[in-house]
């Protein structure tokens, strides 16, 4: 039986998921932390795959890239405006060791074939990273704050998705969302194609085709019960061991 169960652990795929370097509290702490919301981890569990949190505090990133097989560029805080060519906005805040890594890591993941999921900021550091860039501030050139709608608040939405994409192979022509985020895709990057849509005309999903690099502007570990985007990227992941 525990053969068994070994033999099961090793067939999953090990997935990194990038992580928060930010101040917190608990216990009897208050003090600098790695952290991540754990609604990640569980898609993850929940999909078949082995989770793993990379804090961005390396520069080895093909290394890093070796020991996973799929990687998630989780949501977080705004890419630098400095990368796309763009003063920040006031309401724009940034935290640039996070920028580094990510990017190094995405960089690395495409060259050794990896397939990458891009949640909110994720999306945005993919395009970005391929020259792309972004509207710092959606209520000023969408006039609604619909996309989010207050600080811990999801909004609510439905994304259209394009025939033939592979987000809606995974997903079917629409799907429900959750989504938070100020920003969002106003170039894409090179190579990305838009293949989902809010009702505001807002890109909400763009991949690389033919390969497994897939960006969503939305949160889906926020539905606990819809976990097919990971475990599309679990499925995946196999095939890269």
């Amino acid at each position: 039986m525990a053969s068994s169960a070994s033999e099961s652990s090793q067939s999953k795929p090990v997935i990194g998921l990038t992580s928060y370097l930010e101040p917190a509290k608990f216990l009897v702490w208050d003090t600098e932390a790695v952290l991540l919301h754990r609604v990640y981890v569980d898609c993850v569990v929940a999909a078949g795959g082995i989770p793993v949190l990379l804090p961005p505090v390396s520069d080895a990133h093909e290394r890093l890239v070796s020991t996973v097989d799929g990687l998630v560029l989780t949501g977080g805080a705004d890419v630098e405006p400095g990368r796309y060519g763009a003063e920040p906005h006031p309401a724009t805040y940034v935290r640039p060791e996070r920028d580094a890594f990510e990017f190094g890591l995405f960089a690395a993941a495409r060259r050794a074939g990896k397939p990458v999921l891009g949640v909110c900021r994720g999306l945005q550091v993919m395009s970005v990273a391929l020259g792309g860039t972004l509207t710092q501030h959606l209520p000023e050139t969408q006039g609604t704050t619909d996309h989010q709608p207050a600080p811990a608040t999801f909004g609510r939405g439905t994304v259209t998705l394009a025939e033939g994409s592979r987000a809606a192979a995974i997903l079917g022509p629409e799907t429900k969302t959750l989504c938070y985020h100020h920003q969002a895709i106003d170039r894409l990057g090179t190579g990305l194609e838009a293949v989902g849509w809010a009702a505001d005309g807002t890109i909400e999903a763009a991949e690389v085709p033919g390969e497994f690099v897939l960006g969503v502007q939305w949160h889906p570990e926020q539905d606990s019960d819809d976990v097919r985007l990971f475990q599309a990227l679990v499925e995946a992941s196999k095939e890269t061991r």
